[in-house]
């Protein structure tokens, strides 16, 4: 079962755990300057809002209710990152398997979406050893922020894939740990657990002119995707819930439900000036997966703004100074009773 609770998605497995389940946030960040530096985990700066879709008048775009989920609204150019977190307390973590998806392109192994799992190569992201993710897995530990452009103009990632794609938006499919698996588990289980540090400023920033937004590649930076530690048979894939999350830009977000859209972040280097952290994560103990081949050729929104003389993506400082916190998931041990 899918719940919104506070601007939170929220999966439950009852059948595996009592509140045993996910939240995922969306969360506001700063854009990364697209300057061929690999830069550290940009701060979030709170949740985007979301809306259940079935509850507003649609308009031309009324056939997308049919995909069920919710609607959240970004800005051209604006950036974010999927924060993770598990339910229930007192207990160890249900493991589960996540699946992400740009316009139905997997942010993780690059290719089209599809049913299943795979781990050759891996599109997934394994919860809770996996705390956010910021971007497209383009190499090993490293990545290329999430981006919203309007569809139509081939800034997408999923319109360098396949011009003819539309479908826009984010999706998500949960999949947990098989119930004796996770049983197994429960008894030696170390939990990880981390914080991203969150402050809260805004500045204006002009909507684009199309109405429904994909996610285009950003800057890049350096975060690692986690190699799967259970194995493709510890999965329960008869059990999984999915999500489509529609991004709409101010104006449409405005029509339908009403409400002012939260207003794009300060810049990267406005923040970086006022000394706030930047933050380097690690887990030295987990193994990374290697970077999508079939993201390799894909351009940044800029390299394309560029290349079709746009002004599509903001002028930017190369190469910021900025101030890194260092953190780290902290293992807690079971001890001897």
């Amino acid at each position: 079962m899918i719940t919104l609770q506070h601007e939170q998605l929220v999966f439950r497995f009852p059948h595996v755990d009592d509140d045993a389940g996910i939240r995922i946030d969306f969360q506001r960040t700063l854009r990364l300057p697209d300057d061929g530096h690999d830069y550290h985990l940009p701060p979030g700066l709170g949740r985007f809002p979301l809306r259940h879709i079935e509850d507003f008048d649609l308009g031309s775009s009324n056939r997308r209710k049919a995909r069920g989920g919710v609607i959240m609204p970004m800005f051209q150019t604006d950036a974010l990152w999927l924060n993770f977190s598990s339910l229930g307390y007192g207990r160890p973590a249900l493991p589960v398997a996540l699946k992400i998806g740009a316009g139905k392109i997997n942010a993780v192994s690059g290719e089209k979406w599809a049913d299943g799992l795979s781990q050759d190569p891996q599109n997934y992201v394994v919860l809770p050893e996996q705390p956010w993710l910021d971007g497209f897995n383009v190499e090993k530990g490293k990545v290329r922020q999430f981006v919203a452009m309007p569809l139509g103009k081939g800034y997408t990632v999923e319109e360098q894939i396949d011009p003819e794609s539309d479908v826009g938006g984010i999706q998500i499919e949960a999949i947990p740990m098989k119930k004796e698996v996770y049983e197994e588990l429960k008894a030696k289980r170390e939990e990880v657990s981390s914080i991203r540090f969150g402050v809260n400023m805004m500045m204006a920033c002009e909507a684009p002119a199309s109405m429904e937004m994909g996610l285009g590649m950003g800057g890049s930076m350096r975060q690692e995707i986690y190699d799967d530690e259970y194995g493709l048979d510890a999965w329960d894939l008869a059990n999984s819930q999915r999500c489509f999350i529609m991004l709409a830009n101010a104006e449409q977000w405005m029509s339908i439900t009403g409400e002012e859209p939260p207003l794009s972040p300060i810049s990267a280097e406005a923040y970086s000036k006022a000394g706030l952290p930047w933050f380097d994560y690690y887990d030295g103990d987990r193994q990374a997966i290697e970077g999508a081949k079939a993201l390799g050729n894909i351009k940044s929104v800029k390299a394309i703004a560029e290349a079709k003389r746009e002004d599509a993506w903001p002028e930017e400082k190369s190469k910021l100074d900025y101030l890194v916190k260092k953190i780290k998931g902290m293992k807690v041990s079971d001890g001897s009773w």
